[in-house]
């Protein structure tokens, strides 16, 4: 099968569709609009659904070295007084490991599967769209037709954008600070505790280092001057682990989260994959394992179809909107539980945590 693929975006979604397309007997071209020295520098955690598309795009060998594996979540209020515990290791027995890692390291294991170039520092500056091809102009001048793009840039897709598939993406009014800490306090489990509009989780990300990612609900607050002087003013009263990161912490990542919802993910023969398609506020930590099984999807969808696009397309988009569309669902549920005041929150949690936690992630350990 002889297609002329490419991809837009050499982040996570993009090495991994560019992987599952060279397993499918496809040479994808992939663009990256950032230089590749523009290494990400934060953790990322990996439930068990990640670690199992991973594993059909024949990279978790080289994932199992790195970072730690987690095998329960603990649940406290903001004093550190326990809530309830999830034992992840039950949660996805069968499906695959959770880990945490750094999101760098993640990305070298993603591109040693490429198995091609990645043009870095390469723009898309328009596309359009005729009946069976996309003619792609980048930022240098140069053109392309191509049978297939697969627009993996993101919540902010420039390909999304020029195909008229939607606007920008919708805030959810969260603030996410993230950061990694080295000489930290010695911690084996994901630790999450829970205060008013505002949470703080904190994971071994080995190296003995700790992966903190913490959220406050303030959709009208303008954005920190000082990220560090605010995390530690929002969490210096919490108990638990969190007192001792704050002192460890050095610097801190800020974003505000958003949503990504269409009404349909293609156009003509360009389709939208990860984020850019159905981006969620990372909650559920779903963002990576959405992508991965896109890619996986897809390849299998292009392969099945004998490289016809419009009806790969069609079967990829029927297979991914449910599952998709049930993350959506299950983050806005823990969105609202966690803005609960804690007053009552707290003691439902206690009671009933546990089976409402674990049931957003049952739909999941399904095969894809």
């Amino acid at each position: 099968m002889t297609l002329r693929i490419l991809v837009v975006g050499a982040g996570i979604a993009g090495l991994a569709v560019a992987r599952a397309l060279r397993l499918a007997g496809f040479r994808p071209d992939v663009v990256e609009e950032l230089p590749a020295t523009m290494l990400p520098k934060a953790g990322i955690y990996l439930p068990g659904n990640a670690s199992r598309a991973l594993r059909h795009l024949g990279l978790d060998a080289p994932l199992r070295p790195l970072g730690d594996l987690i095998f329960r979540q603990l649940f406290f209020d903001s004093r550190g007084r326990s809530l309830f515990e999830m034992d992840v290791a039950a949660v996805w027995a069968g499906v695959g490991e959770s880990r945490a890692l750094s999101r760098a390291d993640l990305q070298q294991v993603l591109l040693t599967g490429v198995g091609g170039e990645v043009r870095y520092d390469t723009s898309v500056r328009d596309l359009e769209i005729f009946e069976a091809a996309a003619k792609v102009e980048f930022g240098d001048g140069s053109v392309a037709e191509y049978d297939l793009v697969v627009g993996a840039d993101g919540r902010r897709s420039t390909v999304r954008a020029k195909t008229g598939l939607g606007g920008p993406a919708t805030p959810t009014g969260q603030i996410v600070y993230r950061s990694v800490v080295s000489g930290g306090p010695p911690l084996s489990d994901w630790v999450a505790l829970l205060g008013r509009r505002s949470s703080f989780v904190v994971m071994p990300m080995g190296g003995r280092r700790l992966y903190c990612h913490a959220d406050e609900t303030a959709p009208d607050a303008p954005d920190p001057a000082d990220p560090v002087a605010r995390l530690r003013e929002l969490f210096g009263a919490f108990g638990g682990p969190v007192p001792a990161i704050l002192d460890a912490v050095e610097s801190v990542q800020v974003a505000r989260t958003d949503e990504v919802v269409l009404e349909s993910w293609s156009r003509g023969p360009v389709l939208l994959v990860g984020d850019a398609a159905h981006a969620t506020a990372p909650t559920l930590a779903q963002g990576a394992a959405m992508s991965f099984e896109d890619a996986v999807v897809l390849g299998e969808e292009l392969k099945a179809c004998a490289g016809d696009v419009p009806a790969a397309l069609h079967a990829y988009e029927k297979r991914r909107r449910p599952r998709c569309g049930a993350v959506r669902d299950r983050t806005r549920e823990r969105d609202r539980a966690r803005d609960v005041p804690p007053a009552l929150r707290d003691p439902m949690l206690r009671r009933r945590g546990l089976r409402i936690f674990a049931e957003h992630y049952r739909a999941l350990v399904t095969p894809l």
